[in-house]
């Protein structure tokens, strides 16, 4: 089957980075969410981010325009589902709204379609649990920022079949990434580890044991990350973070256990870069303002 459609479930920061990639390589895109405000806010924000890459010579004039051709907002689920040939749900990492999501996926999207879930530490088992079709539902793991990123995790459930990890690999291919293969388990690869190096840096900031740039600013340029673990952590959401590490520790014991000043940012609203402000303070339209 040739896929031509795609629906993307959840316009936040990751859903809006999918439905980006996946209009840009030519899909015919449908982005769902509940707030009409939510979709207004994504339509923004990508507007901005293809004019950045025209700018940056990474994308024609043509292509941006096509984006936006390509690419359309809904908050009607269920009528989006019907008429996809795939979906990708990239939802908060809640389990009841996950399996409201894809209960309601399952129901009204052809009996035949793939549903990825762009989850980054639930098991695709107990997502595919959600459905009648557990055969045809694995974890699509994409990294943010999407346009930037090249990697997808591809993890199996436990009835996972092949022909669903051939179609993910082929679309993810078709959006240019690079695609691995993970066994079922808490985190998988990648989410166990940026956790863990985010939360102990939460720790290290706690204990005062240097301040965010100096913790941000050794990882960078010691151990040659692109980005640092409190800023990755303030661009992800320190509420996105949160959840996945109590994940984590449930799943995994006491190595996970959040630091204490991350849940009191996240009490505080204190989310990242969408709320304004988390460990940075982004209420200069967004950009990070430096001290």
């Amino acid at each position: 089957m040739t896929i031509n459609k795609i629906t993307v479930v959840g316009a936040g920061v990751m859903g809006r980075g999918i439905a980006y990639v996946s209009a840009l390589a030519g899909f015919h895109t449908t982005l769902v969410d509940v707030s009409q405000e939510q979709l207004k806010s994504a339509l923004t924000e990508l507007k901005g981010l293809a004019d950045k890459a025209v700018a940056r010579n990474k994308i024609t004039e043509d292509a941006a325009v096509a984006i936006f051709h390509q690419l359309h907002t809904s908050i009607e689920l269920e009528a989006a589902v019907q008429a996809t040939d795939f979906v990708i749900e990239a939802v908060p990492e809640k389990r009841d709204l996950k399996k409201h999501v894809l209960e309601t996926i399952d129901t009204h999207a052809p009996s035949h379609i793939v549903i990825a879930s762009n989850t980054s530490t639930i098991s695709p088992t107990e997502l595919g649990s959600y459905t009648k079709r557990p055969d045809q539902v694995a974890a699509m793991h994409f990294f943010n920022p999407v346009h930037r990123m090249q990697l997808v995790e591809i993890v199996k459930g436990l009835e996972t079949g092949e022909e669903t990890v051939k179609t993910i690999k082929e679309i993810a291919g078709r959006m240019g990434k690079e695609t691995v293969e993970v066994k079922e388990f808490p985190g998988f690869v990648t989410s166990r580890i940026s956790a863990m190096v985010g939360n102990e840096a939460f720790y290290m900031l706690q204990e005062g044991i240097a301040s965010a740039e100096d913790i941000d600013k050794a990882i960078k340029l010691g151990l040659n990350y692109p980005m640092g673990p409190l800023e990755l952590g303030d661009l992800v959401g320190l509420d996105t973070r949160l959840n996945n590490l109590k994940y984590l520790h449930e799943t995994l014991g006491e190595k996970f256990r959040p630091a204490p000043l991350l849940e009191q940012y996240v009490k505080a609203g204190r989310l990242g870069r969408k709320t304004g402000r988390g460990v940075y303070d982004y209420s200069n339209d967004g950009e990070l303002i430096k001290k």
